[in-house]
Order: structure tokens, then C-alpha cells, then sequence
């Protein structure tokens, strides 16, 4: 079988990214032959078919802002480069992730017209919501553009911005659901919360498969799961969403140490706290021995999350989780067993559940036998067979 994998960008970027990479390299060694479409970009990762690969867009200048749009409406060389890529690997199937804007659904409707089963992992609300995260102007959870998506003009989603909204709403009237529905077999949910998002933005349900993500469990392997240090972690993006503000605010009155793995925008709006650590991105071998020294990893998002990598790697680690009830991340965690849960951006029952993780007893070693069993590549491509056949 011949598999065509498809993001916008190729290199480890974000979940998304590191979702394409790994299944890249799950496809191979279950014997598939794969190729790869994505945008070019320096960071790119070498492979040899990267000279199909489109030319980068940004929103540097109008000039750039211009194609950005047109790239977005399907327009320019992406269409091109794609029809030249599927007539040479010739795919069976070709499986989508973020392919929006940069890359534009077009190829979709490329591969469904060339005979070719089309396959789209979710890994956010785009299809529903054009701000893509379901959040009003960024700030508080809103499913306005579910019923119609002038609403994302009227309320200048995209950085209070009426030209970022127009592009935004111009691109989603071009692949509205009826097309994008038209044009893919099946839509991966990875959360069954995205999976009832998504029914709710009416798309049709026989189409939506919901199928958890998957995690090289390998390179979670530890020895002792046992051995603990008395501090809790945050890993991830240092932006409002999620939630980290609150969780160093809360932190910053808790007699306990809190490492902070990541960077991002509010970075400098955080707290100083004596305990509270501000580590920076770390490459995997540090997030490893951080996270797996760990009493528990917290994830206080304030947006409908939809399967965190970063949940599901501290599980496989044997490091319980604390998480906000929103989204998809209650669904990765069970009470008293694995973790606990919290009302989301509530700052008293934040520092009550903290107070409440360390005071609680668990089963390190069972944790992350559990997880890598039910997070495993294998039982992912077992059910990932079964769509692509």
C-alpha cells in the first residue's frame, strides 16, 4: 500500500508535525511505502520528496499577506506540485493533517478526483471554527461560527483584525463543509469531545471516526518509575489559552516547586516566584528526565484541547496527570487512578487539586504499563489499517 502524508509543515513544530513524523515512520516499518507533501521552510526535514514541496508563505508584507490568501483559496503553484507528486508515487491513500492556509484543501479535491482514498486527522477545529481553536477573540471557548461563519467578521476573530477575519471567513466559504465532506472519506477525531464538536458543526457523523493519538512508547521506558522529586511540571506553550497564567498565579501561593517546560507569548506577563522554574523548550531526553522525575504533570488549558501529546507522553512516562476538565483531556485521565481533574480557569480549585495531587498515593510503574499498552503504535495501526483498506 502507498501512503501520501500531508501537513503544512514538515519538522517538529507542533503536535501536529510530530503526529506526521511518527506516522511516517510507523507506516515504514509496518512495510507501507510512504511519501510526503508539506510547505517549504528552513527547518524542513530532509527528504527526497521535498522538491515538489511548495515555496513558503508567510504574512511578512502585503505582497506575502496577498499570497498567503490566494495559496489558502487554492490558487498558485501548491495544485501544481501536488498533481506532479501523485502522478509520480501514485498513493492508494492520502492521509491529511493541518493542510489549511498554507497548503489549502485543494489538495483534497486533487486526490479524490484522482481515484485516491483521503483520510483527515483533526488536530484542531478548523474545519469548524476559521479562528481554528474555538476561543472568541482568543479569550473564552465560543461555537458561534458552527452556525455561520460571517460571525468570525462580526466579532474580528483573527487579532481583532477585519482584513485577518475577511481571510479567514473568505477561505472558509471556499471549503465549506459540504466540500470538504464531498471530498475525504473519513475525518480521524482523535477525542471523541472533537468528534461531538464536530457533529454539532454538522458533519456527518458515518464520516467521523474517533481513533485516540498514538506515542512510540519505546522511548518511554524507564527502569524505575519509582524515583520522584518533589516538584510538579508544566510542558507546553506559554500562551493565555493555556491556562498557564492561572497555573502561575496559583503556583506562586503554593508552598511547592513548579517546573515550567516551554516558551511563548506571555512569557514575560508570568509571575517570579522563588518556586518557580521557567526552563525553556527542552529536546526530548530533558522533557524525558524532567517529566518522569516528576510527582505529576499539570495541564490547566482554558480551550477545548483536544488530545494533548503532552498528557499522553507523562502517562507513558508513569507521571500522573492533573488536567483541566475541558476539552479532550479528561477522556486521557482516570480519577484517582492516573490523575485527577479540575474546573477549568478556576484558581481555587486549581490550588485545591494541587494540594490534593501531592497528598495522594500512586502506581507510578502500573501508570505507565497501563499507557503503553493503550497509547501503543500497534493498536493505532491496527485501527488505522482498517480506514486506509
Amino acid at each position: 500500500m502507498r501512503v501520501l502524508l500531508c501537513n503544512k509543515f514538515y519538522y517538529r513544530r507542533g503536535g501536529d508535525c510530530v503526529y506526521t513524523i511518527g506516522l511516517e515512520s510507523l507506516l515504514k516499518a509496518n512495510g507501507l511505502q510512504v511519501a510526503v507533501f508539506a510547505m517549504e521552510h528552513p527547518e524542513t526535514l530532509d527528504t527526497p520528496w521535498r522538491r515538489y514541496f511548495p515555496s513558503e508563505v508567510n504574512l511578512a508584507s502585503l505582497p506575502s499577506k496577498l499570497r498567503f490568501l490566494a495559496r489558502s483559496l487554492g490558487w498558485g503553484e501548491t495544485a501544481s506540485r501536488f498533481k506532479a507528486l501523485l502522478d509520480e508515487f501514485r498513493p492508494d491513500v492520502v492521509h491529511l493533517g493541518n493542510i489549511h492556509s498554507q497548503l489549502s484543501p485543494v489538495i483534497a479535491q486533487i486526490a479524490r478526483a484522482k481515484g485516491c482514498k483521503v483520510i483527515w486527522t483533526l488536530h484542531d477545529y478548523k474545519l469548524a471554527c476559521p479562528r481554528y481553536d474555538c476561543l472568541l477573540k482568543g479569550e473564552t471557548p465560543c461555537e458561534q461560527c458552527f452556525r455561520n461563519k460571517l460571525n468570525v467578521l462580526k466579532n474580528k476573530c483573527m487579532k481583532d483584525s477585519f482584513a485577518g477575519s475577511l481571510m479567514a471567513y473568505l477561505e472558509a466559504e471556499k471549503w465549506n463543509r459540504d466540500r470538504l465532506v464531498a471530498n475525504t472519506d473519513v475525518f480521524i477525531c482523535p477525542s471523541s469531545f472533537m468528534k461531538r464538536k464536530m457533529e454539532q458543526a454538522g458533519f456527518p457523523s458515518e464520516k467521523l471516526v474517533w481513533l485516540c493519538n498514538f506515542m512510540d512508547v519505546e522511548k518511554c521506558r524507564r527502569q524505575d518509575c519509582s524515583d520522584r522529586g518533589d516538584y510538579y511540571c508544566y510542558v507546553g506553550r506559554l500562551s493565555k489559552e493555556k491556562g498557564i497564567a492561572t497555573l502561575a498565579g496559583v503556583a506562586a501561593s503554593l508552598p511547592f516547586k513548579l517546573l515550567v517546560l516551554g516558551d511563548g507569548p506571555v512569557r514575560g506577563e508570568l509571575p517570579l516566584a522563588a518556586n518557580i522554574e521557567y526552563l525553556g523548550r527542552k529536546d526530548w531526553a530533558e522533557i524525558k528526565d524532567i517529566v518522569g522525575h516528576a510527582r505529576f504533570l499539570v495541564i490547566p488549558s482554558e480551550w477545548y484541547e483536544n488530545n494533548p501529546l503532552s498528557v499522553i507522553e507523562s502517562l507513558c512516562l508513569g507521571t500522573p496527570v492533573l488536567g483541566a476538565d475541558i476539552g479532550g483531556i479528561p477522556e486521557l485521565i482516570e480519577p484517582g487512578i492516573s490523575g485527577m481533574t479540575f474546573k477549568s480557569g478556576d484558581p481555587v480549585a486549581l490550588a485545591e487539586a494541587v494540594q490534593a495531587m501531592f497528598n495522594a498515593d500512586f502506581d507510578y510503574k502500573s501508570i505507565a504499563e497501563q499507557s503503553c499498552r493503550r497509547f501503543s503504535q500497534e493498536v493505532y495501526y491496527k485501527r488505522l489499517l482498517e480506514l486506509y483498506k
